[in-house]
């Protein structure tokens, strides 16, 4: 009789650890069938428009951030002290270095030829604030052509803001009373050497790094 009695006992208690089992099993199965596998991982997205930068040969990948007139100058000067402290320091030719420097905001006029300041530089004058130094008037050509030429020649290469340009096309048109769209195209076709419209600067900031390369903020 007590054997009988204590049955249900016995298959509530089984029923109980059976119950236990699946649960435990299930706790430790489920977060293995969640985990993603190794190549699963996260890559940003690849577009053809960004593909310049992939064109450039180097060994090292470098990427100037200029947003201001004083950072363009600065932004000069940190290009030249690479290819040369590379070289002394490391025997690298300038062939071996990809270098841009990002001609953005109130830098953006500096991606314009000396013919183009020439015309427009009066728009571009009051709205970045330079002067020449030597006459103490809106500049009438570009003040870094000197510096632009001799590191173009070395390879360096430029992103330029496409809004930022549409933006300065309209304070050169205000000036002469040619159409914004005019100015733009007049603009984009008489840039200092190898530059490179992007859709906007910043976009090119992230699109740089995620191609490999190191950003300097240089103002």
């Amino acid at each position: 009789m007590r054997d009988h009695a204590l049955e249900p006992l016995r298959r509530r208690s089984f029923l109980s650890r059976l119950a236990a089992g699946v649960a435990a099993f299930g706790a430790v199965s489920a977060p293995l069938a969640a985990q993603p596998s190794g190549d699963a991982r996260w890559q940003p997205a690849r577009h053809p428009q960004d593909d310049w930068f992939d064109q450039i040969p180097g060994k090292h990948r470098f990427f100037l951030d200029a947003l201001t007139p004083d950072g363009i100058g600065k932004a000069l000067q940190f290009a030249n002290n690479y290819y040369t402290a590379n070289k002394s320091g490391y025997g690298l030719d300038d062939g071996d270095l990809a270098v841009v420097v990002c001609l953005r905001h109130l830098a953006t006029p500096f991606a314009f030829s000396d013919a183009m300041w020439a015309k427009y530089g009066a728009g571009f004058a009051d709205r970045i604030k330079v002067e020449d130094p030597a006459t103490r008037q809106a500049p009438a050509a570009n003040l870094h052509t000197k510096d632009i030429d001799a590191l173009v020649k070395r390879g360096l290469q430029f992103a330029v803001c496409d809004m930022a340009s549409h933006f300065f096309a309209g304070l050169g048109a205000r000036k002469t009373g040619a159409s914004p769209d005019e100015v733009y195209k007049d603009l984009a076709a008489n840039t200092v050497g190898h530059c490179h419209f992007v859709a906007a600067g910043i976009v090119a900031v992230d699109r740089a790094q995620e191609r490999g390369y190191s950003i300097a903020h240089v103002g």
